[in-house]
């Protein structure tokens, strides 16, 4: 990253850091689209399945994920402030807290799985899809955690470009793996939506490796020499990530746990109404991809000029990405409205489902255009590092409001599953006011204390 004089600097230097993050991002997504998607033509039963392991794996895996990618905003201030000797230390406890976590998770689901599994009530096939998957998905924790923060520190330092080759190799062998592992192609075992489980998992173990290797030889990384020491766990520095972490993950957990707990509570719905809500929602999440990305980029590129004292620029930055967010949902919207039912045929051959899903993704059009003001707000808040009133914000709009919400609407009105939907649009619209309220209080905090140092 550089230090940018104009408007048409900061637009190339944006969209120089968000391009490779947004394609990251839909390559990372098109793996569960691919589970999803050809557990789908395999069977309603293995779609449903594969649908509840991912509601319950999803909001462990971001919510986990954000306390590591605290490493972000704490990289690129060390940057912006020329601090680079402390870079290393920092990655390495990282990686440490990144074990630790993946222990306690395997841990957890040993004692949980089958007890959540079995207090839904799902039908038989159901229930040991959604099991084994989860049960295959386990063999991956420890390398998608490890990868999470050496990509969260090849991203901080403006080298998204690496990450996004990284996992542009890996989405071809996940599709070849669930090629083979789903339908048993080749000589291999048949396991229908388990086989997908197994598939991401593989497919972590082998971009874990290739960000170790190019994070340890390549040569924007090497003036950072991650692993030229091992550093042993430091009290100080794993309180750092965990004030900056813990928010960030809360935050996300809260987030995407609201989508998880719609799946489940329409659990008790038929399986076809199950299959159709997890097409729609898989689709909206691809899509939410795009103003995830931009929250990613506006991270680090607000945390590098805020370490480097350079509020005004900060907040322009601030403004470029979530205005591009909005534009880019509208786009995205009017194509939902055009091509729903051709979306909604990527996802199953059941006439059933299809029609179900089409009506679904009218409901997905509302609230990710709140996503696309939410979202990228909550990556400036961060690169301002600051995380805590945002999770609070995130758990008011999404729990307090949005699923009550959709609850009572999905259970004692006539819109039965689609209430929920309501609901997520709601607490959605709720939070992109709330965030925009507190990004606007920090700039104003940080132009004031700028103008202070100044004056002093």
């Amino acid at each position: 990253m550089q230090l940018t004089l104009s408007i048409g600097q900061k637009w190339r230097q944006f969209f120089y850091i968000l391009l490779p993050i947004l394609i990251t991002q839909l390559a990372l997504s098109a793996m569960t689209f691919f589970d999803t998607n050809m557990s789908g033509h395999f069977s309603p039963a293995d779609l449903a399945g594969v649908a509840i392991g991912v509601s319950l794996w999803i909001p462990v895996q971001t919510g986990l994920n954000g306390i590591l990618m605290a490493i972000t905003p704490i990289v690129s201030q060390l940057v912006g402030a020329q601090h680079k000797d402390k870079v290393s230390y920092y990655v390495i406890q990282a990686l440490w807290l990144s074990l630790v976590l993946s222990i306690l998770v395997l841990i957890a689901g040993i004692f949980l799985i089958n007890p959540i599994l079995n207090s839904m009530k799902l039908e038989p096939r159901v229930h040991n899809v959604a099991f084994y998957y989860l049960f295959s998905m386990a063999f991956g924790i420890i390398p998608l955690f490890a990868y999470t923060v050496l990509r969260s520190f090849m991203d901080a330092l403006g080298q998204t470009r690496f990450t996004m080759m990284i996992t542009l190799i890996s989405l071809p062998i996940n599709i070849l793996l669930n090629y083979l592992l789903i339908y048993g192609n080749w000589g291999f075992p048949r396991l229908g939506g388990v086989g997908s489980g197994a598939a991401t998992a593989t497919t972590y173990w082998i971009i874990m490796l290739i960000a170790g290797i190019t994070a340890h030889r390549g040569k924007k990384f090497a003036e950072y020499r991650i692993f030229s020491k091992i550093y042993g766990i430091a009290a100080s520095a794993w309180k750092e990530l965990i004030h900056i972490g813990v928010p960030i993950g809360f935050a996300i957990f809260f987030e995407t746990a609201i989508f998880s707990a719609v799946t489940l509570l329409m659990s008790s719905y038929n399986t076809v109404t199950i299959a159709a809500h997890q097409a729609a929602m898989n689709f909206a999440s691809t899509l939410y991809m795009l103003p995830l990305s931009i929250c990613m980029a506006l991270t680090i590129l607000v945390g590098y000029e805020t370490g480097a004292k350079r509020s005004r620029d900060a907040k322009t930055y601030s403004v470029m990405g979530i205005g591009s967010a909005v534009g880019l949902s509208l786009i995205t919207a009017i194509g939902l409205l055009i091509w729903g039912e051709q979306v909604a045929r990527l996802y199953s051959n059941d006439p059933q489902v299809i029609q179900l899903t089409q009506h679904f993704l009218i409901y997905a059009i509302f609230f990710q255009i709140s996503d696309a003001i939410a979202t990228p707000t909550q990556g400036a808040l961060r690169g301002y590092k600051d995380v805590n009133p945002a999770f609070l914000l995130t758990f008011l709009s999404y729990w307090v409001i949005g699923l009550p919400v959709g609850y009572v609407l999905a259970r004692w009105t006539s819109w039965g599953p689609y209430g929920y939907w309501i609901g997520l649009i709601t607490g959605l619209a709720v939070g992109a006011i709330l965030f925009l309220w507190r990004l606007m209080l920090v700039q104003r905090h940080f132009t004031v204390k700028k103008q202070h140092t100044e004056a002093v």
